[in-house]
Order: C-alpha cells, then structure tokens, then sequence
C-alpha cells in the first residue's frame, strides 16, 4: 500500500462505526440491518461505512438467499489483522487478509448451522 492509501485505511479504522463493523462481521456473515442494530447506528451510516471499508477491501458482500426466495446482501470481514510498523522515521500499515475466502467461511458457517 502506498503512504496515502496506509493514511486512508488509518483514517478509516480510526472512525468507531467502521471499527464495529468490522469487529461484528469476525463472528459472522451480516445484513446491512442486522449490522445497524448490533452496531447502534443508522441505515445511512452503515452503508456508507460498508462502502468504505469494501473500497479498503476489508469487507466483501455476498448475496443470499432466505427460505422464501428472496435475495439480501450480506457481509463478511477479509481480513483478520491491520498492524503498523514505525522505523526508521516511517511507518507502514500491513494488512493480514482472511486465509480462508470468505465465500467458503459462510458455507461453512451455514453448513454448521444445517
């Protein structure tokens, strides 16, 4: 990442809604409105945070379908670490993206739930 791409993922995860969001989607795949109530916060804060953190890649969508057909989005966090590292008169953000695709973790979570 460049210094003005780590700036911006600072910035971001320096914000409390995008910091909840992320720590909600670790333990499991979430609606947009299941977001908003877990978080305490509005419809248009939580999208506009998703927006911003999957512009970050740190959150990917996926489509769902319910029992009676209907399709909803939900969401799922990629990556499991962000650190950063002073040396030398710099810094560097390093970010730890999901082993595991997030597509795969939801059957997973699904299948467990089957």
């Amino acid at each position: 990442m460049d210094e003005d791409g780590d700036d911006e993922l600072l910035a971001l995860l320096d914000d409390e809604y995008a910091r909840a969001i992320l720590a909600e989607l670790t333990t499991e795949p979430m609606s947009a409105s299941e977001l908003c109530t877990a978080c305490d916060m509005s419809d248009p804060t939580a999208y506009r945070r998703l927006e911003q953190l999957q512009e970050a890649n740190l959150v990917a969508e996926q489509q769902t379908i319910d029992p009676d057909g209907h399709h909803y989005k939900r969401y799922v966090a990629t990556v499991d670490e962000v650190s950063v590292t002073f040396e030398d008169g710099t810094y560097e953000v390093t970010v730890t993206r999901s082993t595991t695709n997030p597509a795969d973790r939801f059957t997973d979570l699904f299948e467990g739930l089957s």
